[in-house]
């Protein structure tokens, strides 16, 4: 069966502007991708980068379960200098960006490599796309603004670091903004103290999560630093955001529910306890924010249920997913799948109650599955898995959208 890309959904917008249409939701812990509308300008970017997807076929073996439903490897892209460390859509485009500084575009759905940017900044932990800008957090503490305009030869532009200059220096003067960071060191609240290690965007506001423990908002009209928050007791691993709620992950095992009401800052609304003595290191949630999911150091996937004003939560399901640590999670529409360190991604399906029953298992990365991102637009009856790997390496996975399958248990897939 030949897997014809012009099945695909495309956008018919400039790149940035628009989302593409989505047919299944999705959500992600490695980039909580946020593509809004907006009136292109001169900044916006030419639609001269589109290629005839009709003239485009992936012929790939695929392997099956049951024969009921194949799973195909599509693309193993090494372009990176490093492990790649975190993914991001980006209208037409998925960002890759690498513990080697590297931030690759490519043109989706053949995964051309576009252009590069990036190098020299400091090791990238996590990006996040909104409007025409990307924001990359790096692992010197700075996040770093990037905009999409025609009239730079580079067309990812760097506009700012965050905390910006005008920001600091409106600070810098009243010991009062300065909170004691370590023995004998302290530095404006506005600055993270460590590596920034998670990034999520929600309604004009981008979060930033650090192994410094704090929680940071920003305003994306004046990139303004508006709250600094001692959120947990250990790093934070990962962040997530949905109807006016933000999920942060820790080291220290809980998922802190965090929410703001008004003009008034964000106040913990709920505590998710994990394992004890297990890390929790990212966490994603459903989009209708009822279902909240966490991968744990101990290879588990913790789910919890949350009542209707996202107050009440009771962990709902324990499922023993990896022999070894959970590092990443993503949703696509009624299917959950885990990285792990044991280098395999784990496919598993959404059932009643917030349980995940086991689809299969995909193999064929040479070290840990550092991220993963699901492609909303529809291939051939499935979507677009994208896993990025410690190995250096990008690759490409055709799942398909619907499952029959039956006693998957001992039927998990495995692709090379």
């Amino acid at each position: 069966m030949d897997l014809l890309v012009s099945e695909i959904t495309t956008p018919s917008t400039p790149l940035l502007f628009a989302a593409a249409t989505s047919t299944i939701g999705m959500s992600s812990t490695s980039s909580s991708s946020s593509i809004c509308s907006s009136e292109a300008s001169e900044d916006s970017p030419a639609i001269s980068f589109r290629f005839e997807l009709q003239d485009v076929k992936y012929d790939c073996p695929s392997k099956s379960l049951s024969g009921a439903c194949s799973y195909r490897p599509l693309a193993v892209l090494s372009d990176h200098v490093g492990p790649v460390s975190c993914l991001a859509l980006c209208g037409e485009f998925i960002l890759s960006a690498s513990q080697g500084k590297d931030i690759i575009v490519w043109q989706q759905p053949d995964m051309r490599l576009f252009t590069k940017f990036g190098q020299g900044d400091g090791s990238v932990k996590a990006l996040v796309s909104v409007g025409n800008k990307v924001f990359t957090a790096h692992q010197d503490s700075r996040i770093r603004v990037w905009k999409v305009s025609r009239r730079s030869e580079n067309v990812f532009r760097l506009v700012d670091t965050l905390p910006t200059t005008k920001d600091y220096l409106g600070k810098f003067m009243k010991q009062s903004n300065y909170v004691q960071t370590r023995r004998h060191h302290k530095k404006l609240w506005i600055e993270h103290a460590d590596s920034i290690s998670c990034l999520a965007v929600y309604n004009g506001l981008v979060y930033s999560g650090s192994w410094d423990k704090t929680l940071k908002v920003w305003r994306i009209s004046d990139l303004k630093c508006l709250e600094s928050i001692k959120a947990h007791d250990d790093a934070i691993n990962g962040l997530v955001a949905c109807k006016g709620i933000v999920y942060s992950a820790s080291a220290d095992g809980k998922i802190k529910a965090w929410g703001k009401e008004g003009k008034r800052s964000h106040s913990l609304k709920a505590i998710l306890e994990g394992h004890k003595d297990v890390s929790l290191n990212s966490v994603i949630v459903s989009d209708d924010g009822k279902w909240v999911y966490g991968g744990g150091s101990d290879g588990f996937v913790m789910g919890w249920e949350g009542s209707y004003d996202f107050v009440s939560w009771k962990m709902v399901s324990e499922t023993k997913a990896h022999q070894m640590a959970v590092l990443c999670i993503c949703l696509a529409g009624e299917f959950l799948f885990s990285g792990s360190a044991d280098k395999s991604i784990g496919i598993w399906k959404r059932e009643a109650f917030g349980k995940l029953s086991k689809v299969g298992v995909i193999n064929g990365h040479e070290g840990p599955v550092k991220c993963l991102q699901a492609s909303p637009n529809i291939v051939g009856g499935g979507f677009l898995l994208y896993s990025g790997g410690l190995d250096k390496s990008l690759r490409v996975w055709w799942v398909p959208k619907h499952s029959t399958l039956q006693n998957t248990e001992e039927k998990s897939i495995s692709l090379c």
